[in-house]
């Protein structure tokens, strides 16, 4: 099955992440800690905190697709998490959230941002959250009561996922891809990597 890695173009403007979305099943297959003492044991955390912290992207975790062109694995090195979680912040992002990808949300605020850098002594370790070196962790305050009662209380929302615009990295030369595409084709590549990202 074959295996992309997403870059960032630096030199495109729209590239980065947009927004984060709360979500049931995050694609990084990592789960966020709702800081509620209701929703988890930990000693003396504060009930009015309404804090969700979680992994925002974690380096070389293969995240399945489903495309034009069949099944088929993307993933993020660590220098593109570390450049895609400083643009994010530098871009005044921190309040750009959604729902499933779907909806936008107000009263959502990336409160605290940092990347993973030892295995035994990193805060993400404190909650029980075993990510590896490179992870783009994040805390977000949720000043939305509807949001906190009806999707973290509940269950129904779980981790986080990221919204954004990547480019392809092709696994072998750009000389061995064919040049004889038809134009149709190139925008249907551009479509495809739009959808992807």
């Amino acid at each position: 099955m074959k295996i992309i890695e997403l870059i960032l173009d630096e030199e495109q403007e729209e590239s980065g992440i947009d927004a984060i979305s709360i979500v049931e099943n995050p694609a990084i297959e990592s789960d966020f800690v709702a800081l509620n003492s209701q929703e988890i044991k930990l000693a003396e955390v504060d009930k009015e905190k309404k804090i969700l912290l979680g992994a925002l992207l974690i380096p070389n975790k293969p995240i399945y697709r489903n495309g034009a062109e069949g099944d088929y694995y993307i993933f993020f090195s660590r220098d593109t998490i570390m450049k895609a979680s400083q643009m994010y912040l530098k871009n005044g992002y921190q309040n750009n959230s959604t729902l499933e990808h779907k909806e936008a949300l107000n009263g959502l605020t990336l409160v605290e941002s940092w990347i993973v850098e030892d295995e035994v002594h990193d805060k993400s370790r404190k909650y029980g959250l075993n990510v590896p070196v490179g992870t783009w962790m994040g805390a977000v305050k949720v000043n939305n009561d509807e949001i906190w009662q009806e999707y973290v209380k509940t269950d129904k929302v779980k981790g986080f996922s990221i919204e954004g615009y990547f480019a392809d990295k092709m696994e072998r030369p750009k000389e061995s891809v064919k040049e004889e595409m038809s134009e149709d084709d190139k925008i249907l590549k551009e479509i495809k990597n739009i959808l992807i990202s």
